[in-house]
């Protein structure tokens, strides 16, 4: 690897951009081999700007997972999310434009039309090549798709199965700025490993819980401390309604137990070390819709 402070060295930033549900944080996750952002089969599972810090050869690509751009926006979350992404796409060197292949929706457009304006390059990267069989079919897609934009690179790609993600690597690190690195070599990520722990059990909860009743759902950890060869977490579960307490924890407690066993394995693994994992679930009414509630519970306006 060559030395990053002796001048020889890339370093920039790279926003991952696309309509919700597209595959930004399974890409993320798989530019880097590492888990740092949580992954759930639901949209909207992104709520904050993850960093993931990529180090190969001379280049140093600092990732920024956002929140997918929504098309409308009818409650004040959906607004912040927007918010940060529109914060985070406006100050990158590269921006990643992920779309899916073979299909195009009206909120890929509206992504689209915001990233137009910016003056930095935008790298178009077709996500789910696995999932057409004849790859002469990407052709008219990848010719359609670079009508719309001069975009500085077209990246077919598959993020679950890791296709191709070398190659969008090379893209990037050929458009990223010369200079030093910003992070250190062994650093992954920006996140706490509160924070972390906080997306796991929301990650679970995601899982666990029906088509709704996730986003009317957010986490709080309330006490990390080491003690020995473990970490004591304290979280609490915030929900809406008194109503969507009960489905949390489910009979006799045993939707919130299977919640906290999985998050408390995954936070295990990710920290290589024991978890004591204790959860709540409390009731605040409306903190989705209310700026200073969410402001509360950690979704800052913007978050640099």
């Amino acid at each position: 690897m060559v030395d990053p402070d002796n001048g020889g060295s890339r370093a920039g930033l790279v926003a991952l951009a696309g309509r919700p549900n597209v595959g930004k944080s399974t890409l993320l996750n798989g530019l880097l081999g590492e888990k740092v952002s949580i992954v759930t089969r639901k949209p909207q599972t992104t709520r904050h700007r993850i960093i993931g810090i990529h180090c190969r050869d001379q280049a140093q690509l600092v990732y920024v997972d956002t929140p997918g751009l929504h098309h409308h926006e009818p409650s004040v979350m959906n607004r912040y999310l927007n918010r940060t992404a529109e914060y985070v796409v406006g100050d990158v060197d590269v921006v990643v434009f992920l779309v899916e292949a073979g299909r195009w929706t009206d909120e890929d457009a509206s992504v689209l039309t915001r990233l137009q304006g910016l003056s930095v390059p935008v790298v178009l990267a077709i996500n789910k090549v696995d999932r057409i069989k004849d790859k002469y079919a990407l052709l008219p897609i990848i010719d359609e798709l670079s009508q719309c934009m001069d975009f500085a690179a077209v990246v077919p790609i598959s993020a679950t199965r890791e296709t191709n993600l070398a190659d969008l690597a090379d893209e990037l690190t050929r458009l990223i700025p010369q200079g030093p690195w910003l992070y250190p070599s062994d650093q992954l990520t920006d996140r706490s490993r509160s924070f972390m722990a906080a997306e796991l059990v929301r990650e679970q909860l995601m899982e666990a819980l029906g088509e709704e009743l996730p986003y009317a759902t957010t986490v709080a950890v309330e006490a990390f401390e080491p003690e020995g060869e473990r970490y004591n977490i304290a979280a609490v579960i915030w929900v809406e309604r008194e109503g969507q307490k009960k489905m949390v924890i489910g009979a006799g407690g045993k939707r919130l137990k299977g919640v906290g066993s999985a998050a408390r394995q995954n936070m295990e693994a990710l920290f290589e070390t024991r978890v004591h994992l204790e959860l709540w679930v409390k009731v605040r009414e409306g903190w989705s819709n209310d700026e200073r509630a969410l402001q509360s519970l950690g979704y800052a306006a913007f978050e640099p």
